[in-house]
């Protein structure tokens, strides 16, 4: 690692990837739907983990390792929202955004690997070649740091997630907000994650509770003629003895 990457890392008080954690082989902890699809129970360091079909089940993968204090970076994705990541449960103090790491191969591997010394967790969701997504894995084994790909192909990642279209909750008889959405994610891999699993989440999944929904104001219908002339409509929100100017002053004003 240069002495200008150490030095940055440094002003960000982020040290050397075995020196943020007592216990460096220990696997990072995930949400508990998630840990089931691990074989580890959590994301082991040194491990490449690649997330495929939704960036909420990228974000909840990083969320219980990032509120115990581990730093993610997060490179090649101009689109990712700190504010997004904070609602799926992403300590985004400790969230740095890389949106555009290098013209070339030779740049973006500069740059993955300058993180992967000093980060628990590595997003990458620029393409590489082969030959650098094997040295990328290598450099994430020896520095004990956990690499994401995102939506990019990876060889031989240790465990491969993949989330697909579920099912939107939150409206209610054609009208409300929506609140969260279940998606099945599917775990395929090599070694101790070579048998397949399945699990259901529930994206975002942070709320005790979903948000009340607005009041309505009932219509008039057919059964339900309009107010005479001159009699307040009742969903009127202007106070009843405050009328607003007629229209003759209204033209006169302009």
């Amino acid at each position: 690692m240069s002495r200008s990457a150490t030095a940055t890392l440094t002003a960000l008080g982020v040290g050397a990837a075995g020196e943020l954690t007592k216990a460096p082989d220990r696997a990072l902890p995930v949400r508990g739907e998630l840990a089931g699809l691990l074989p580890w129970g959590g994301l082991r360091r040194g491990s490449t983990v690649s997330v495929r079909g939704s960036t909420s089940l990228l974000f909840a993968l990083m969320a219980a390792a990032t509120a115990e204090g581990c730093w993610a970076a997060v490179v090649g994705l101009p689109g990712c929202g700190a504010l997004a990541a904070a609602e799926l449960g992403v300590a985004v103090h400790r969230l740095a955004l890389v949106p555009r790491p290098g013209r070339d191969q030779g740049e973006v591997e500069k740059t993955v690997a300058a993180l992967l010394d000093g980060f628990d967790l590595v997003v990458l969701a620029t393409p590489v070649t082969a030959a650098t997504s094997r040295k990328l894995s290598a450099r994430a084994r020896h520095r004990k740091a956990v690499l994401l790909p995102f939506t990019v192909s990876w060889p031989g990642a240790d465990v491969e997630l993949t989330a697909t279209s579920g099912r939107w909750t939150g409206l209610a008889a054609g009208h409300g907000l929506l609140t969260s959405r279940t998606v099945s994610v599917q775990a395929t891999g090599r070694g101790a994650a070579a048998r397949p699993r399945q699990t259901s989440l529930v994206l975002p999944g942070t709320a005790a509770e979903p948000p009340a929904r607005p009041s309505l104001v009932p219509l008039p219908t057919t059964d339900s003629p309009l107010p005479p002339a001159g009699v307040p409509h009742p969903a009127s929100t202007g106070p009843p003895d405050l009328p607003g100017p007629s229209f003759a002053a209204t033209v006169e004003a302009v």
